[in-house]
């Protein structure tokens, strides 16, 4: 039967452990945006959603469908696609804290598909979250059956009909006959729209149009501030240094445009002392997942990335976006900025600007200058340490455990411990810079619930 919602919440119905899930995230009321999605996600029609990146779309389609989708039954009911495993990964992270008893499975390119095959399998999900050659790959070979799915959830849709992943998107609307109801979400418009929707229905629904875009630059208005900073030299290097040294360690994103400027700059702002990590396409996934940790655990204060992370990495800490390159359009702009002044947190826009190169005509209004402090200030230093634990979920082991074992043996206390995450086969954990190298030396040789492992700082 469907997973049957009992009390209200806003505009749709919540069970009390999703209420109870949603509260530990720090969300008590849903905002006007997703409360119209929601309501919206409910009708017959199919639904574009139109919003600003932070504003919370991903659980504005995620709770409706949750009431939609039947625990009991083993047949796939929905597919969530996305443009990248990171975002994958990221609503698959958002869907398990709800706690539904719902089954999930995340697939995506960079690791073997007979692996994804045994879970599917193994696991027989309601909702696959997926990148579209992915999912394709999969509904070909028949590992996932599409014609019992009837919900179609295509999360920043003017990315997924990008070039190379058109021709997927148009298998999978072969591929799923069953399709009931099509959402579609993005932070731009596109011209595109109605044309995939007519696709996918045959134009025998109607569609509900949700735009909470703010016209001017896309930017959310009022919660984040633009500036442009001025570099008396074509090379940037200094100034980008002087202006993370005035951010004094709050968490930033620096964004260039290509892989191998990634390297240089993230080289350069470690020689000046900074913690720094750097992350892009070509890097194995493993080294990604742990450039975001660091950063995210605030291991690490500043993360430089090409446009990769402006899709799909939600750090909701994150004060400043850097613009080290100018963005290739406007779009490409919204996205970074989207990385900072989630949900209704502030942040900060930083366009770094050299002699040749002029603000793109599309901000609006304009951004003030900003002159960085000179000679540059130190960096400062984020407050954790990031350790690596050689057992993880596969072992049974748990963050509860984690905490205890550094605790009991490590002579912590719970404040001196972050972030922690758990994977199948080790876990990392977040420890007090001033207090981990006594912790360490403490836990040397000890057993953690009882097994022997290595525990040790990260090494890059």
């Amino acid at each position: 039967m469907p997973y049957t919602p009992e009390k209200n919440f806003s505009s749709i119905a919540l069970t009390p452990q999703l209420r109870d899930a949603l509260s530990r995230q720090g969300v008590t009321q849903l905002s006007p945006m997703q409360e119209a999605a929601a309501e919206a996600c409910q009708g017959r029609d199919d639904v574009v959603l139109l919003a600003p990146t932070g504003s919370g779309k991903t659980l504005a389609y995620l709770l409706p469908l949750c009431g939609q989708l039947d625990a009991q039954s083993d047949a796939l009911q929905a597919v969530i696609v996305v443009p990248s495993r990171e975002l994958a990964m990221q609503i698959d992270d958002v869907f398990r804290s709800l706690r539904t008893p719902l089954r999930a499975v995340c697939c995506y390119g960079g690791r073997p598909a007979m692996e994804e095959h045994r879970v599917i399998r193994s696991v027989r999900p309601q909702l696959v979250i997926a990148t579209p050659g992915r999912l394709c790959d999969h509904l070909a070979k028949d590992n996932l059956h599409g014609p019992t799915v009837r919900s179609l959830i295509v999360d920043e849709f003017d990315k997924c009909l990008e070039l190379g992943f058109r021709d997927e998107m148009n298998r999978l609307v072969r591929a799923l006959p069953g399709v009931r109801r099509t959402v579609l979400t993005s932070a731009t418009d596109s011209d595109e729209l109605g044309a995939f929707l007519n696709a996918v229905s045959g134009g025998r629904r109607g569609v509900e149009r949700l735009d909470y875009l703010d016209g001017g630059d896309g930017v959310p208005a009022g919660r984040i501030r633009s500036y442009v900073v001025r570099s008396p030299e074509n090379d940037k290097l200094n100034t980008l240094i002087a202006l993370l040294g005035d951010l004094e360690g709050r968490p930033s994103v620096v964004f260039v445009g290509y892989r191998e400027s990634v390297d240089r700059v993230a080289d350069a702002l470690a020689k000046a002392g900074f913690s720094v990590e750097r992350y892009h396409g070509g890097m194995e996934q493993q080294w990604r997942e742990r450039a975001v940790y660091k950063f995210r655990s605030g291991c690490s204060n500043v993360l430089v990335s090409t446009d990769l992370a402006a899709r799909g990495l939600d750090v909701p800490e994150v004060e400043a976006v850097v613009h080290y390159h100018l963005p290739a359009d406007q779009t490409a702009y919204v996205h970074r900025v989207g990385r900072t002044g989630r949900w209704e947190a502030d942040g900060c826009s930083y366009l770094i600007l050299n002699p040749k190169e002029t603000l793109p005509e599309y901000l609006d209004p304009t951004p003030e200058d900003y002159v960085p402090t000179q000679p540059a200030r130190r960096p400062v230093a984020p407050r954790w340490v990031t350790v690596y634990i050689g057992r993880g979920k596969k072992d049974k082991l748990s963050r509860v455990d984690i905490v205890g074992f550094f605790c009991k043996k490590g002579g912590l206390r719970a404040a001196d411990i972050g972030r922690i995450d758990v994977k199948d086969r080790y876990a990392y954990a977040a420890i007090d810079r001033l207090k981990v190298r006594a912790a360490l030396r403490a836990v040397a040789g000890e057993k953690i619930k009882g097994m022997r492992t290595l525990v040790e700082v990260m090494r890059h």
